[in-house]
């Protein structure tokens, strides 16, 4: 018989708040096409992405991060002493060790709250909200950060004709704290392991200096395509059929912002109903890849295209490959 006590943890968990952090560089495609062959036309209907953010040397993955979470705990209500985990994920936070997540809770002015970074791309802040929701059960933290942060820019090879047009900066937070009920789905997560060459940096660290130029991140865009288009579609229906619910209990769709043909793509294979609101940040913002869910969570909710209470299918995907979806109550 064991002599462990049970954890006094929350019996469920929910988003309390959310916050996001666009750097004031606002960059448009034709900037994108002094580098590469193509047009505004092409790329606009090829991504459906028409502008991007990119930060400048004083917007840091830390100083976007903090942005974006001060408003996630304002607007979730509490203090950032009853902060007690910070999750961040991110592939653009260039040192291996120390965590950039304890950085960000030292400034943010958490009492030594658990903290540490996750690297799951595009799928990350879906891993960070699991984790997150766990550790409130359990009982290990009352409240927990959750960010999801890029400068993708830093990674990009302008010159890259498939992805010189893709990518973004930007850093979007929640704050996951108890609940009563269940407003947090149960997750529906992988990997695929034998995809992982169709989006990756193209060098390691470990080469930088041999090869002289700077790693960036490359895909093979058709592959990439048909894995979400065909793949995340099941995946998203298995995140509403593990939460009881049909694609007409849905209020919004809030998918990683990769490209506006897979989010098309997915609403037609899910079949879902015309009064559902689907996130399309990816125009004005581009793939911020761990950020782009919470940053269009928090658009959603700013202009009233969401509300409070709404409830929401979330699903990110991308390099790895790995995927996250579930369903959650807006906050």
């Amino acid at each position: 018989m064991s002599k462990i006590k049970p954890s006094k943890g929350a019996p469920y968990a929910r988003i309390l708040g959310v916050g996001g952090y666009r750097p004031t560089r606002v960059v448009p495609n034709e900037v994108i096409l002094e580098k590469i062959d193509s047009s505004d036309e092409w790329i606009r209907s090829r991504s459906g992405i028409q502008t991007r953010h990119w930060a400048s040397d004083e917007e840091t993955v830390a100083a976007m991060s903090i942005e974006a979470s001060g408003k996630a705990i304002a607007d979730a209500g509490i203090s950032a002493e009853q902060i007690g985990g910070v999750i961040v994920s991110t592939v653009s936070h260039f040192k291996q060790t120390p965590a950039i997540a304890t950085e960000i809770a030292d400034k943010l002015g958490t009492d030594k709250a658990a903290a540490f970074d996750i690297s799951a791309g595009c799928a990350g802040f879906g891993y960070g909200l699991t984790l997150a929701k766990g550790m409130i059960i359990e009982g290990s933290a009352q409240y927990v950060l959750v960010i999801g942060v890029e400068r993708l820019s830093d990674l990009t090879d302008l010159e890259d004709r498939a992805t010189a047009f893709l990518f973004g900066d930007g850093a979007g937070a929640v704050v996951v704290g108890p609940a009563k009920e269940p407003h947090i789905g149960p997750t529906i997560w992988g990997s695929e392991g034998d995809k992982s060459e169709t989006i990756k940096q193209t060098v390691p660290w470990t080469e930088y200096d041999s090869t002289g130029k700077f790693p960036a991140i490359t895909q093979e865009g058709q592959a990439v395509f048909r894995w979400a288009v065909f793949e995340m579609a099941k995946v998203a229906q298995q995140a509403l059929d593990a939460a009881g619910i049909t694609p007409n209990d849905l209020d919004v769709f809030i998918p990683h912002q990769a490209n506006e043909r897979i989010i098309d793509s997915m609403v037609k294979t899910l079949k879902l109903p015309e009064h559902v609101t689907v996130a399309r940040d990816v125009r004005t913002t581009g793939n911020t890849s761990a950020a782009s869910i919470p940053l269009a969570m928090e658009r959603l909710l700013a202009t009233g295209e969401a509300k409070s209470g709404d409830t929401a299918l979330v699903i990110g995907f991308g390099a790895g490959l790995v995927y996250a979806a579930t369903v959650v109550t807006l906050p």
